[in-house]
């Protein structure tokens, strides 16, 4: 199956996506994993990219375009992906639309992840990252160290990240409002969306959009 995750940020869309990527054998293809391989290895996109990234904004067109279309055309896409992080806007779901009409291909289902947005400002702006290593994550709410602003796993300090601000978030989320949320209504017109409540223990989220799409296939 060839699928497209959204969702406002916070929704959870990188945790479903590799579970459902998993169960559906198919690869996970997130942008955003992109983007930060090419800032770790400090490229001059990973710059350019980790500057708008820090300021809520989006990555240009040009650029989410080529590194998704390069993503999927691996051998291992052959029979399916799931986006996660593309299209985030109009011009970019109409160009996934021209690049897959070319290969004689078409996307099987959009599901959207509905989250109430007072509840991703708290997911969002209650996580806590190590400095010694990103991967460690806390939450003040969800997930609360043993010792308050120390990691469990190493001893490494937690801090908020930048772009992890209640204000970094509100204005991520007027961008999605603004850009990203409007193609959910043009895939909606292709009937290929299934709205999914996502305000779930992990397992329920994921429950609910495997029934959606056996019965898209059905």
């Amino acid at each position: 199956m060839r699928i497209v995750l959204v969702g406002p940020p916070g929704a959870g869309k990188g945790t479903q996506a590799a579970l459902l990527a998993e169960r559906l054998s198919i690869p996970h293809i997130s942008t955003g994993d992109l983007f930060r391989a090419n800032i770790r290895q400090g490229t001059d996109l990973g710059r350019q990219v980790e500057s708008i990234l820090r300021e809520g904004g989006l990555v240009p067109d040009e650029i989410t375009l080529a590194m998704a279309v390069e993503r999927m055309a691996l051998p291992d896409a052959e029979n399916g992906f799931l986006l996660d992080g593309f299209p985030r806007n109009i011009a970019q779901a109409k160009a996934l639309d021209d690049v897959l009409g070319e290969a004689g291909q078409r996307l099987d289902a959009v599901l959207d992840l509905e989250v109430p947005e007072d509840e991703v400002v708290k997911r969002i702006a209650g996580r806590r990252t190590c400095r010694n290593d990103s991967s460690h994550t806390f939450h003040v709410a969800y997930k609360q160290p043993r010792r308050e602003g120390v990691c469990d796993v190493c001893g490494g300090e937690l801090y908020q990240r930048e772009d992890d601000r209640e204000e970094t978030v509100r204005h991520r989320l007027a961008v999605y409002h603004e850009e990203t949320e409007p193609i959910i209504d043009y895939f909606r017109e292709q009937g290929l969306v299934a709205t999914i409540p996502a305000l779930a223990p992990v397992d329920e989220v994921t429950g609910r959009a495997l029934a959606a799409l056996s019965e898209r296939a059905a």
